[in-house]
């Protein structure tokens, strides 16, 4: 059976053994490089909200950056971008906040300005891929922490036997993505 979005999803290049040998690798740099597609990934993902129920829009970094961006110009919203540990230019202690998590391949910390959530505010988190959700989690916990309110989160991709999907419901985040991957 035809997904709609199978257009998209012939675009995604796999590559085996990265960034470790077992991981099949969903790279959507491929699918960023058809300027139609890339229209089509911000188009129908934001399709899938109702925008004014949202303030802003939250990246992952690197690749969600990139999908953020998109929707926060389709949606009219600002972008909030949040970063690796070290990355941020703001970076006196007071004025950063992070949270380390884990990673289906190890450990990572991700961090945002102090300022760029405002207490109630209604954050869109947004990536490209979602897999055990160990990112999307980090990200919605570090919104939260800063007073923002997630409950609905984008990817373009999910691979749902990771489980990621699950573990973002169970923490009350619905989770919408275009293109499934089975079995990885």
């Amino acid at each position: 059976m035809q997904n709609k979005n199978d257009d998209l999803k012939s675009l995604v290049r796999t590559i085996s053994g990265y960034p470790k040998d077992g991981i099949e690798f969903r790279d959507i740099s491929t699918l960023l490089l058809d300027g139609d597609a890339f229209q089509k990934i911000i188009d129908r993902l934001a399709a899938r909200i109702e925008p004014q129920q949202f303030d802003r829009v939250a990246g992952l970094e690197a690749r969600g950056f990139i999908i953020a961006a998109g929707l926060s110009y389709a949606l009219g919203l600002g972008q909030i971008i949040l970063r690796k540990k070290g990355k941020l230019p703001y970076k006196e202690a007071s004025d950063v906040i992070g949270v380390d998590y884990d990673l289906e391949y190890g450990q990572d910390r991700i961090e945002m300005h102090r300022d760029a959530v405002k207490e109630g505010e209604h954050i869109l988190l947004v990536d490209d891929l979602l897999a055990t959700g160990g990112t999307a989690l980090a990200g919605a916990s570090l919104l939260r922490q800063a007073g923002a309110i997630v409950d609905t989160a984008l990817f373009v991709i999910d691979l749902p036997d990771l489980g990621g999907g699950q573990k973002l419901r169970d923490d009350g985040i619905t989770a919408h993505s275009l293109i499934e991957f089975e079995g990885d």
